[in-house]
Order: structure tokens, then sequence, then C-alpha cells
């Protein structure tokens, strides 16, 4: 009943706090929050609730968790864990964290150029070593060679004779 009640109102702001942003943690986020308690996995409002949250309403802070959350209760689901990390870069500004979304997504049925985009963004997040064994666990496998490549430029790797 939550889940239909916030679909009613998926762009409802009791708060904005400027042009097309709303205060955190807000009247949706309450209501997508509560329907996860009580049914962790209800994959719709996982999959869906923090992308309404970031992109409807702006609610930044309430979408975090509601990501967090959502990847708690589905650590296998590349999609959600793909939206979670777009999340992490654009948003929370956080490389790191969104760099282990995409491996774990690409490792769960993701496409391959997720590792790729994992490794520029652990270089760019100053965790080149991360890059690297992302790299290293892939470079056996029947990957895309020029993904590999491209892995290898953004380590500043010596080019392979």
């Amino acid at each position: 009943m939550l889940w239909l009640r916030a679909l009613q109102d998926f762009v409802y702001c009791e708060s904005q706090i400027a042009e097309n942003v709303c205060k955190g943690n807000g009247w949706l986020y309450k209501m997508l929050d509560t329907a996860l308690s009580l049914s962790p996995r209800f994959r719709i409002v996982a999959a869906t609730g923090g992308v309404a949250l970031s992109v409807l309403i702006s609610d930044i802070e309430g979408a975090s968790k509601i990501f967090d959350k959502a990847v708690e209760s589905f650590p296998n689901d590349w999609q959600i864990l793909y939206y979670a990390a777009y999340h992490a870069i654009y948003e929370e500004k956080n490389k790191e964290k969104a760099a282990g979304y995409l491996v774990r997504a690409a490792r769960n049925g993701g496409k391959d150029w997720f590792y790729s985009l994992a490794v520029r963004l652990y270089t760019d997040a100053g965790q080149r070593e991360l890059g690297l064994s992302v790299y290293k666990d892939l470079k056996d496998s029947k990957i895309n060679p020029g993904l590999l490549d491209r892995m290898s430029q953004k380590l500043g790797l010596p080019k392979e004779q």
C-alpha cells in the first residue's frame, strides 16, 4: 500500500530549498524507506526509488540512503548496482564507491565496459592499486582485448609486445 501511495505523488516535494531541489529525507523518501524496511525484497521499490528521489525531486540524501538499502537487499542485481554507481559518481561525488559498484555490476551480468570505467574511477580517486587489481583479475579472462588496452592506458602501464 505504501508503494501505491508513493506512486501517486512521485514528484511531491514537501519542502523546496531551491529550484528543483527538495529538502533531504522528505515525504517520498520516508514512504520508500518504510516500504523497503517492511519488504526488503520488493525489487521495484529498490530499483526505482533512488532514481525517483534523485532525478524527480533532487532529494540526493534520501536517494543515497535508498540506493544503499537497495544494494544491501539486492547485492547481485547488476541494474541496481549500476544505478547506485551512477548516483555515487554524479550526486555523491564518490568515485571509489561508484567503482566498487561497477565492478560488482559487471561481475553479475552488466556490460564489460563497466570494468574500464571502474578502473578509471579508482585511478581518479587515488586508488590505483584497486584499479590494477581489477585489471589483473581480467587479464587472463575472455574480455574484449580493446577494453584491456584502455584499462592498461588508464593505469599508465607500458604497452605489451
